[in-house]
């Protein structure tokens, strides 16, 4: 299907003049900065924090493309995945207008995101697989739907979604798809990133926030054409990654043999604790996961997640969700917190 982006974007967004910063015009080379009215003289630490970060942090760009094997130019860096969601929102879909579609049980922040957008939510929940119902998500689509979310592996069944459901709607959805990857390193199934260059509505986010444990400095990931990599840079904050996390981001990006043990060990916990808690009584299903996490379906979830906490151990009690009903979702731990996690579990009498 031949996508015409200029027809997708919002009209102000393509008139929209950005703010652009000196540095960011300048191209030579320069050793004395007095242009953005920083504190020349330094700061009160021991790193140098006083000048503000490259806008478009090129230098982790330049190392996400050696790994990924993705060029720089189609690589978009936003304060987490929510900045990436909260942009697409705002360059794509008109308030009180246009309308998305996600798939329930999915990632809250989408539909969250619409709601602050003012953007109609249109939900076509997947099947009782856990897989995307490709027939009603086509059967839902109108003149004003502007953006399909899927998330693969999903959040909190902990799946990945069919690939040939994925690319017949890449295929025939006449919007924006974007595929959310945050548990891709967990996953045998491969990422959708080398398909940029077959859909240019294509948007694939990822994170370094779950394998590569740099939640607190919220990097997220975006790939996509260049054309919506502009988009997307001409929206975003001039500075909206901060320069301790550009820094500590690129150097941990070196250290990929660290980060494969990790998933490696994460993995393995996985099926420990997905056996030992099946064999209890009141465990009615441990869904199989291709993310760090376990969807666990008992009799009283309610009863168990407070036990849980009384012991001093937090989960998701996902009870709520669509097709989730008594069910938790457990986030795989280091091998002691999964000792405790099974002990505490045994002592539960549901």
């Amino acid at each position: 299907m031949a996508i015409d982006l200029n027809k997708l974007v919002r009209k102000n967004i393509q008139q929209l003049k950005p703010y652009s910063s000196a540095r960011h015009e300048f191209t030579g080379k320069a050793s004395v900065f007095l242009d953005a009215n920083e504190n020349a003289y330094g700061s009160p630490m021991e790193d140098e924090y006083n000048r503000y970060p490259d806008p478009l942090q090129w230098q982790l760009k330049f190392q996400l493309a050696r790994i990924k094997g993705v060029p720089a130019e189609n690589i978009f860096i936003g304060n987490g995945s929510d900045e990436v969601i909260d942009l697409a929102y705002r360059i794509f879909c008109d308030p009180q207008k246009d309308n998305v579609i996600i798939c329930p049980p999915t990632y809250g922040m989408y539909e969250v995101s619409a709601n602050i957008n003012d953007v109609a939510i249109k939900r076509v929940n997947l099947t009782v697989s856990y897989q995307l119902d490709v027939p009603a998500i086509l059967a839902a689509i109108d003149v004003n739907t502007k953006m399909l979310f899927i998330c693969s592996p999903n959040n909190p069944t902990g799946n990945d979604m069919k690939r040939d459901d994925v690319v017949e709607l890449l295929n025939t959805f006449p919007g924006i798809v974007i595929i959310d990857e945050a548990y891709i390193n967990y996953s045998k199934q491969k990422t959708f990133i080398q398909e940029l260059t077959i859909y240019p509505n294509l948007i694939v986010m990822q994170t370094l926030s779950k394998a590569w444990g740099m939640a607190a400095l919220r990097v997220g990931l975006c790939y996509a054409s260049m054309d919506i990599i502009d988009l997307f840079n001409k929206v975003k904050p001039p500075y909206n990654i901060n320069e301790a996390s550009q820094q500590m981001a690129t150097e941990a990006l070196t250290n990929t043999t660290l980060v494969n043990g990790w998933i490696k060990e994460v993995v393995a916990q996985k099926d420990w604790v997905g056996d030992e808690l099946a064999d209890l009584s009141y465990v009615e299903k441990v869904y199989p996961s291709d993310a760090n996490f376990i969807l666990v379906k008992v009799r009283d979830a309610e009863g168990l997640y407070k036990f849980l906490a009384e012991n001093g151990i937090v989960v998701r009690n996902r009870s709520r969700e669509p097709l989730c009903e008594n069910s938790l979702r457990i986030t795989i731990g280091t091998p002691a917190e999964n000792k405790k996690l099974v002990q505490i579990f045994k002592q539960y009498k549901g």
